[in-house]
């Protein structure tokens, strides 16, 4: 069902929350990804166009290019050859926190170093440049200090632009070095590792804590994980959702769910509150770690599925389960968390945690 909503520039669009109407505008190749269609400046000023390898804004063939050019780097089987280097990592980590002793926050311990890791794994960052990469990194995807959050993007760009030319100078075995010997050039490959860095590595974290925290609250919720890993994940996917909504611009008429969505209208996508509908999923706001919970739609859907979902699934199958293997008494130290609500990507901003 559709509703109507205003944008911010005041252009009036649309919005659904149902599943199956979420699910057939992102399959639907008449609605567009670009962000400059989307109304969202709240001056109405105009956004510029997607920079050359931003590819998640932007639509076919430009968005069919890059696309083919990344999908067999992420293939399932080749994402489960990961597994162990993610084990490798978890371990190091639960070390560290275990000689450190409780307690600790189980964000900055544990959910932020284990992806971002495995981010320098596929970039092929060197082991000296990652801690550099990653102080960046985390102050990207946690700070709420604007200034800093600017001068370490910055940081990160600067070095991936160096990064893509060491690759070029001398190829190794890792993603970029691969992209490299295509015909995309420096500034598209720049660009792509920025995408890649941003759509990886918040979500993973922001899921390994909150699917913790979900864990720790559930009756059992620890040993599930451990019991049977893959519908546990998936349903701590479906419930959280940490990318909540998505938009869609409109290029030409549709008509959805018995309205006419004129050209140049927006839609705003409630992945979330799809993930939750009673249509689709049993009781959809309670936890059920058995659920079958899978079409869910935590990733999106269509030519725009999240690319990386099978490497997000493997850190997540290995590094909750390993987590609770190791602690099994782990627990919440304080009553209260304080949760990520203000942010593109939901998630907590610490989890005090002690065993």
């Amino acid at each position: 069902m559709l509703k109507p909503m205003i944008y911010p520039d005041g252009h009036s669009g649309w919005e659904t929350r149902d599943y199956t109407t979420v699910r057939a505008v992102l399959a639907d190749p008449r609605f567009s990804a670009r962000p400059e269609l989307m109304h969202l400046s709240p001056d109405g000023a105009e956004l510029p166009p997607a920079e050359p390898g931003a590819f998640l804004d932007m639509d076919a063939p430009e968005h069919t290019r890059y696309r083919r050019l990344l999908t067999g780097k992420f293939t399932v089987r080749r994402m489960r050859t990961l597994t162990e280097m993610v084990e490798r990592i978890a371990a190091e980590h639960l070390d560290a926190m275990a000689e450190h002793g409780p307690p600790v926050d189980l964000v900055a311990a544990y959910a932020q170093p284990l992806p971002a890791q495995m981010i320098c794994e596929m970039l092929g960052v060197s082991y000296e440049d990652r801690d550099h990469f990653q102080q960046h990194a985390m102050v990207v995807t946690g700070s709420d200090d604007g200034d800093a959050v600017a001068v370490s993007f910055a940081a990160l760009q600067d070095f991936l632009r160096g990064l893509v030319k060491a690759k070029r100078d001398k190829p190794v075995d890792d993603l970029l070095s691969d992209l490299a010997t295509t015909e995309l050039t420096d500034e598209e490959l720049t660009n792509i590792g920025v995408v890649l860095l941003g759509a990886g590595l918040d979500t993973t974290v922001n899921m390994l804590a909150l699917g913790t925290l979900t864990l720790l609250e559930q009756p059992g919720g620890l040993a599930a994980v451990v019991a049977d890993p893959e519908p546990a994940v998936e349903e701590l996917l479906r419930h959280h959702t940490v990318i909540p909504f998505l938009v869609r611009a409109a290029l030409e008429d549709v008509e959805l769910d018995g309205q006419v969505v004129t050209a140049g209208d927006a839609v705003t996508l409630q992945l979330a509150a799809a993930n939750r509908d009673p249509a689709r999923f049993d009781d959809p706001d309670r936890v059920d770690l058995g659920r079958d919970a899978k079409g869910h739609l935590a990733f999106g859907h269509g030519v725009h599925q999240c690319l990386g979902q099978q490497l997000a699934r493997v850190q997540l199958r290995v590094g909750l389960p390993a987590l609770a293997s190791r602690f099994p008494g782990l627990r919440l130290v304080e009553d209260e968390v304080a949760m990520r609500d203000d942010a593109l990507v939901r998630g907590v901003r610490e989890l005090r945690v002690a065993w």
